[in-house]
């Protein structure tokens, strides 16, 4: 799938990963929506990529909420065009051990968690897709693609990591099924699975904390970056072959239990 002359979505697109892969989109010439609930980023970023190749709007959206969804993409679709791209990026990590001293994990906690991590991934992916199937294929065939964001917690989930890897373990388990009901009409979906890299949450941590985590990574020994991300991402998007994959990308990082 060409960059360049579509228009993407970016689920989390206001910080961090989404951020990352917003400023590829757009620098490589894609109309771009970013979906998220951040208005005062999504909206500074927004005007920062002014000048960008392709057009960029940010709009209010809860990637869990059906209605929020259905409505961003309907305004995507005015504004920018028919999305072929989509990257889910939007997701929370809180931490809580499954009990500890004061008591069991919280049940709303977790439920929030898939909530917006899993639900919200599954929702914006159904709903982008009946949006693609519609489209003219291209010459290859191809009619759309999809990028989830899952992460290496999915298979080496930390103490107090119970919701988030469950979350991101449940989107390593559609992206096979996802990819096969899709491949029919030329839509592939694929998932890429960061390891440590610096986004709001790590960059909140004290410099000592951030140096500890890096040094967990035998090689290169530091976070990743965004631009890795949205590296990876472009290679997704454009090539192909790529279909049904989840990619880690995480310096051979194996996470330890704390």
């Amino acid at each position: 799938m060409d960059i360049k002359g579509n228009t993407a979505v970016v689920s989390g697109g206001a910080s961090g990963l989404g951020e990352g892969a917003v400023r590829m989109l757009a620098g490589e010439g894609a109309n771009v929506a970013i979906f998220d609930i951040n208005a005062e980023r999504g909206e500074r970023l927004e005007r920062e990529l002014d000048d960008a190749p392709g057009m960029v709007k940010f709009l209010i959206v809860d990637v869990a909420d059906a209605a929020s969804v259905s409505a961003g993409l309907e305004t995507c679709v005015s504004d920018l065009g028919a999305p072929r791209i989509l990257v889910n990026c939007a997701g929370i990590a809180p931490g809580q051990k499954i009990c500890g001293s004061k008591g069991p994990h919280d049940l709303d906690l977790f439920k929030k968690v898939i909530e917006v991590n899993l639900v919200g991934t599954f929702n914006t992916c159904r709903l982008f897709a009946e949006i693609a199937l519609a489209a003219d294929p291209k010459e290859s065939g191809e009619r759309g693609v999809i990028v989830n964001t899952t992460s290496v917690a999915a298979y080496e989930g930390q103490m107090g990591q119970a919701a988030y890897s469950a979350s991101k373990g449940g989107i390593v388990g559609m992206n096979l099924p996802i990819a096969r009901d899709l491949a029919r009409d030329g839509v592939r979906c694929n998932a890429v699975a960061p390891g440590i890299f610096l986004t709001p949450l790590l960059e909140g941590l004290p410099e000592e904390v951030q140096e500890s985590l890096a040094k967990g990574v035998p090689f290169p020994s530091r976070l990743g970056q965004p631009a890795e991300y949205a590296s990876l991402v472009r290679e997704i998007i454009t090539n192909q072959m790529i279909n049904g994959e989840v990619i880690r990308i995480d310096g051979a990082t194996r996470l330890q239990p704390r």
